[in-house]
């Protein structure tokens, strides 16, 4: 039975993806058109305020499909299992985001579309792992086995998300040394370190539209799917 608080978390949830979007506009236009160019790079560092910003979301997504997975395995609480397959789908999307605006920055900075440096590599794979997982709860009918199977796998799937934040600091790759988080503070300057926490913040709502929207329908499907078990079986 729907209740009267569904339709509304629904009107909210979508409101929150028209917000976002609309942030986004305001993220491009502030981006190309306010925010200076970076005095090697040119304007090809622009999509850095793209970049960044989806790589934050893509992260924040799998570190809480990791959190749901575990919450699930101590209180099998099926929420937790949805909305964990919901930020996996957010995050793939991210991700697939993180990984096409790379080899466009890259390609004028260092003339290749790719090299397989260890955070290039290491975030290509963590695509494959949750894609993947993806398949994997497609592919599982019964519901018990597919919430254990997909909660192991995306446990394993965030100590990679440390790595590729790391990995920077512990091999020789082509991408560049942190400018943000730094023990002795930002060295980006004001203009671009703001346009970046912008873009970082809107990504997040962005991120939270998008993951509300995905759990939503999935709580719908289900109830679709009990209903019909339940006409079929009367």
């Amino acid at each position: 039975m729907t209740t009267p608080a569904e339709p509304t978390a629904g009107r909210t949830g979508l409101a929150l993806l028209w917000v976002s979007l609309a942030l986004l506009s305001v993220l491009a236009v502030r981006a190309l058109a306010f925010t200076p160019a970076e005095r090697v790079q040119g304007l090809a560092q622009k999509i850095f305020y793209i970049h960044v910003p989806s790589a934050w979301a893509a992260f924040l997504a799998f570190i809480i499909v990791s959190a749901c997975s575990v919450g699930y395995l101590v209180l099998k609480e099926e929420r937790l299992d949805l909305f964990a397959a919901a930020s996996a789908e957010v995050g793939v999307v991210f991700t697939t985001g993180v990984l096409l605006t790379g080899p466009i920055w890259a390609k004028p900075i260092w003339g290749a579309w790719w090299t397989w440096d260890a955070r290039l590599t290491s975030t290509l794979f963590l695509w494959f792992i949750f894609f993947g997982y993806l398949v994997l709860r497609s592919a599982v009918r019964e519901p018990g086995q597919r919430a254990r199977y997909s909660a192991v796998l995306g446990i394993l799937g965030a100590p990679l998300v440390v790595f590729i934040h790391v990995s920077v600091t512990l091999f020789r790759t082509t991408h560049p040394q942190p400018v943000v988080l730094k023990p002795d503070g930002p060295t980006l300057p004001g203009e671009m370190l703001a346009t970046l926490l912008f873009g970082v913040a809107v990504m997040t709502v962005f991120y939270v539209a998008l993951a509300r929207r995905r759990y939503a329908l999935a709580k719908a499907e289900l109830a679709r799917a009990r209903a019909q078990e339940s006409d079929d079986a009367a």
